[in-house]
Order: C-alpha cells, then structure tokens, then sequence
C-alpha cells in the first residue's frame, strides 16, 4: 500500500513538471494531458494488448487498482500543471 501510493505521488509530480515545462516551452496551456492521453494511455493499452484473446475485456481484465492509482495521478499531475500555467499567464506572468 505504502508503494502505491509513493508511485502514485512521484508520476504526479513528475507529470506536474514535465507538463510545466512543455508549457513554458511550447506556450500552449493543455497540451500535456493531450500528450498523456494520446502516447501513454495509448501505448499503455497497445503494448500488452492479446490478439488471441476472444473478447475485448480479456485484455483488460490483466490490470488491477494497482495500475489505475498511478495512471489516474499522472493524469491529474498534467491537468494542474495547465492549470498552473493558465493561472501564471493570467496573473501577468509574460514568460509563461
């Protein structure tokens, strides 16, 4: 539990800084989450997927809570580094 939950707190500050740094660079305020959901989840559900497997929730039924937590912290890490930035730019910080 203690490791789920520290796995969970580290992809969501990685996220928070890897999203605020693509939006200070790129100048865009959302484009982590359409990142993280277009590579990650994406990649995520292709890699593993079983061509063999006759129906659709065989292949997800390999993935536990345990796997969800992190992606779920992940993903709110993007939304408030967009959220961050958007407040930046809002209260006149010019090089965000």
């Amino acid at each position: 539990m203690l490791q789920l939950i520290i796995a969970t707190v580290l992809f969501m500050v990685m996220m928070f800084g890897i999203g605020f740094i693509l939006n200070m660079l790129l100048k865009t305020t959302w484009f982590p989450i359409y990142l993280f959901i277009v590579a990650l989840i994406v990649l995520g559900i292709w890699a593993p997927w079983d061509s063999n497997a006759t129906a659709t929730i065989e292949n997800f039924a390999h993935y536990t809570i345990v796997d969800y937590v992190p992606v779920i912290g992940a993903l709110f890490g993007a939304y408030v580094s967009g959220w961050a930035i958007r407040a930046l730019r809002k209260g006149g910080y010019k090089m965000f």
